[in-house]
């Protein structure tokens, strides 16, 4: 006797999102059901992976900086590696040097940093600013206009310099990154926000914040999957924009990721230990609904993919 698979119905779909140019250009988004049910419908585009690049490697681990050894102090060599060595969909660059409470580097320098990494590849560039709200308004305007014929994906604009950060990436053509801390109803609001701008809803990533196990993963993965049916189920237009789980700098500056197994020997050995960290991680946020994962290691990321290609058989 067969049994007959019980199948949800939805009414809306997440938009497809296109970023970078040309042959390479890269799509994310387009699902009409939850992450991988391909029983009940159309799946869209597979998560696609970023990998890391950083200005400032800080406190980095050397667990962390051992696979970028070779290009770690030069953000150019450094994509260029992550795209033809590690075979990154998408660069992720994250200009930490900016941050007012570390190197404080200016607008001008990260331009000429971006300008240097657009340069060395060729596949779709993410950046990050520092998180502080003033300066990235600063930053990320003159990144914007360095990047110009590029469509990157520019964030995080949030709520209290989205009117800059959006005003930048329409200006020049690029896509926003929205963050929003972790609830739902300030993620649907920043997305209204940035449309009466006058951006295209069709131009956000909502980056709902990501938390890595043991620190919130369980809360994330709830709002991502509220964020996700309430596109889906109630065809809401303001929730129905691809997300983005910026976990590999969650994950990575976490205690479990720098601790060596001589000072917590029942912690393990701590390659192994942090390879796994970050893909129990990006493999819970992608079945919450992530379109895009921002990762770290090389091994990590070998997995996930692995367990991509599972899942969609």
């Amino acid at each position: 006797m067969s049994v007959e698979i019980l199948k949800e119905t939805y009414s809306g779909k997440i938009r497809a999102v296109t970023l970078g140019e040309g042959d390479k250009a890269v799509n994310i988004g387009g699902a009409q059901v939850l992450p991988f049910h391909k029983f009940e419908g159309e799946t869209g585009e597979p998560p696609k992976i970023a990998i890391e690049v950083y200005d400032d490697v800080g406190d980095w681990s050397e667990n962390a900086k051992e696979p970028f050894k070779d290009v770690v102090n030069d953000p150019a060599a450094w994509a260029k590696k992550n795209q033809d060595e590690y075979k990154a969909d998408l660069i992720a660059l994250q200009l930490r040097s900016t941050d007012p409470n570390g190197s404080d580097a200016g607008p001008d320098e990260a331009a000429e940093t971006v300008k240097k990494v657009v340069e060395a590849i060729d596949i779709p560039l993410i950046v990050y600013g520092s998180g502080n709200v003033k300066k990235d308004e600063e930053v990320l305007k003159k990144v914007a206009e360095a990047a110009h014929g590029k469509n990157i994906a520019l964030g995080p604009a949030q709520e209290e310099n989205y009117k800059a950060v959006a005003a930048a990436a329409m200006g020049y053509n690029h896509k926003v990154i929205a963050l929003s801390p972790i609830d739902i109803n300030i993620a649907k609001q920043l997305n209204i926000l940035i449309t009466q701008l006058g951006m295209d809803a069709g131009n956000i990533i909502i980056d709902p914040t990501t938390g890595a196990l043991g620190y919130g993963l369980e809360y994330t993965y709830t709002i991502m999957e509220r964020l996700r049916l309430a596109a889906l189920q109630q065809n809401d237009e303001m929730t129905s924009m691809p997300m983005i789980a910026n976990l590999g700098f969650e994950v990575w500056r976490r205690k479990e990721s720098k601790v060596s197994a001589e000072e917590e020997p029942a912690w393990g050995d701590l390659k192994t230990r942090t390879v796994i960290w970050e893909t129990i991680t990006a493999n819970t946020l992608m079945l919450a609904g992530a379109d895009l994962l921002v990762m770290r290691h090389p091994e990590a990321i070998k997995i996930i993919r692995q367990m991509i290609e599972g899942y969609l058989k």
